[in-house]
């Protein structure tokens, strides 16, 4: 017998093949060419088992999704895509508390698949969003798959967000629970929303060990997993690590998981085999798209609609240039969000390298394809040592080049890009120096002029996954907001932007990135 665990993560409602930068595009990704893949994989199987994995991430993160979250209302069209897919298993992401747990609740009642999360519970003590796991009979075969979630929500979300729940560690939930699972099951696959803090082959750390991933611990304090299914940091994975096949299949359904385990006659494993099915080289599910259409449509249509207009260039070609120095874009993301919370100081990222600024008219759709996180805002009060070591964290984001120039630390490109966990500041004037050693790079900074003191208080906007230290910024705490705004960003813009329909490009020329050794 062979029993095959088909997966996806990270799809963030990327149902069709579009990322919504223009119209009627034919991407290479989507849920609908997952969808193809999955139905073929099933018929394929035979007479032997396969378990169907939504790994998280569901809820947010396209246009659509947004969309139907914050302007129809109606969840319906994305939940009933996900319900065309014989999903039996769904996880809970990180990024499903977007829109609030009342949110996520709602799109769990309409959702088929069974959703599980052992380590997220309530104020009971009992997991929050569903059963902690769930034993299928899948054609004779006992299998016991155990949902888990990244213990790290709490460094992103809003605390009102997230109020009463309790995070645990992957790993010592695991722990309590594969055992039990093995005295009721043939197989246990744990289905994790969380990626790799390590190098799966050699074991040393690529990243800071902070509890957020915790899949090589699982691997290695976890006896008994055997298959280990992950996403969150939209990776591409399929391996065998320490006798585990795992998984990770990129984001936007790019990628399907496959793990194959092959059983005896006692149901005991005797091989196991995995790989990555790219999507690309299938068709959209024509089901999915028929559904989709009438929504689509809307959502198109909602997306060109003009909201302002700019003068001179707001486009972005070069994203590093952006980041080098000042640029109208960033400039006016910074003056969004200094004249909704009534700030001086003002700290934004170039969130990856896809967006592309504003063009001659500014569109919904140009807000949403540049500004792709529904973050809120807040206002922290900080010391002048908060804010040039905010600065120094920032300035790791880059590397002196051999050749003299500036270059992106490979830290922030792999193995998951995190470009959005480098913030430029309006309202004050800065130099970071890449020649200096790290922790020593902010050479300038000032503040009206006058050098910044180390116990100088200071009122800084940002957003709130900032706020609360996202991105292991320890220097931002909840405990220094002193205001926030619970509307989206986006929403911010559009306000602004009916205030302000004409846009300059525009800069404060306030800081730069230099090597001076060069």
């Amino acid at each position: 017998m062979k029993l095959t665990i088909l997966s996806t993560s990270d799809t963030h409602g990327y149902l069709l093949p579009t990322d919504y930068a223009s119209r009627d595009q034919l991407k290479p990704f989507g849920l609908s060419r997952a969808a193809t893949v999955i139905k073929q994989e099933q018929a394929a199987a035979g007479s032997d088992p396969v378990l169907v994995i939504e790994n998280g991430d569901f809820l947010q993160g396209s246009p659509l999704s947004y969309y139907l979250a914050k302007v129809s209302g109606n969840l319906a069209p994305l939940t009933t895509a996900y319900n065309q897919i014989d999903y039996q298993v769904g996880i809970v992401g990180n990024h499903e508390f977007n829109y609030g747990t009342d949110y996520l609740k709602k799109a769990i009642q309409q959702s088929k698949r069974q959703f599980l999360c052992a380590n997220i519970l309530d104020d009971q003590g009992q997991p929050a969003f569903g059963q902690p796991y769930e034993i299928f009979d899948l054609k004779g075969l006992k299998v016991a798959v155990l949902g888990l979630t990244t213990q790290y929500i709490p460094h992103w979300e809003a605390p009102e967000k997230i109020k009463g729940l309790t995070f645990q560690s992957a790993t010592a939930c695991a722990q309590a629970w594969v055992p039990k699972l093995h005295q009721l099951a043939d197989v246990v696959v744990v289905a994790y929303h969380g990626g790799f803090e390590r190098d799966l082959q050699t074991q040393a750390p690529t990243e800071a060990l902070t509890g957020e991933n915790e899949g090589a611990q699982l691997l290695k304090e976890v006896p008994g997993i055997d298959a280990l299914v992950t996403g969150h940091q939209h990776r591409e994975l399929a391996e065998v690590s320490q006798g585990v096949p795992t998984t990770q299949p990129g984001s936007k359904g790019t990628h399907v998981g496959k793990i194959v385990l092959t059983l005896n006659d006692q149901k005991q494993v005797t091989d196991k085999q995995t790989t990555l099915i790219k999507t690309a080289e299938f068709a959209p599910d024509a089901g999915m798209v028929e559904q989709l259409a009438p929504t689509n449509k809307l959502v198109e249509d909602w997306l060109d609609q003009a909201l302002g207009k700019t003068e001179g260039d707001l486009t972005i070609t070069d994203p590093m240039n952006v980041r080098l120095k000042p640029h109208p874009y960033i400039q006016f993301v910074q003056d969004v969000q200094r004249a909704a919370l009534h700030a001086d100081i003002s700290g934004t990222a170039l969130f990856n390298n896809d967006g592309r600024g504003f063009g001659p008219v500014i569109t919904f759709r140009s807000i949403l394809t540049n500004y792709i996180y529904p973050n809120t805002l807040a206002v922290e009060r900080i010391s002048g040592a908060d804010l040039k070591a905010a600065l120094e964290k920032s300035a790791t984001y880059f590397v002196a080049t051999a050749d003299g120039h500036v270059g992106v630390n490979q830290k922030f490109v792999q193995p998951k890009p995190q470009h959005y966990n480098y913030d430029m500041y309006a309202g004050i004037d800065y130099v970071i120096d890449v020649a200096q050693p790290v922790g020593q790079r902010i050479t300038k900074l000032q503040y009206h002029g006058q050098d910044v003191q180390p116990t100088q208080q200071l009122e800084v906007v940002m957003n709130q996954y900032r706020a609360v230290g996202g991105g292991n910024f320890k220097m931002f705490t909840a405990d220094k907001i002193i205001r926030e705004d619970t509307t989206d960003m986006t929403e911010l813009i559009a306000d602004y932007l009916r205030q302000h329909p004409v846009v300059k490009a525009t800069t404060e020329d306030n800081f730069k990135v230099i090597n001076s050794q060069a």
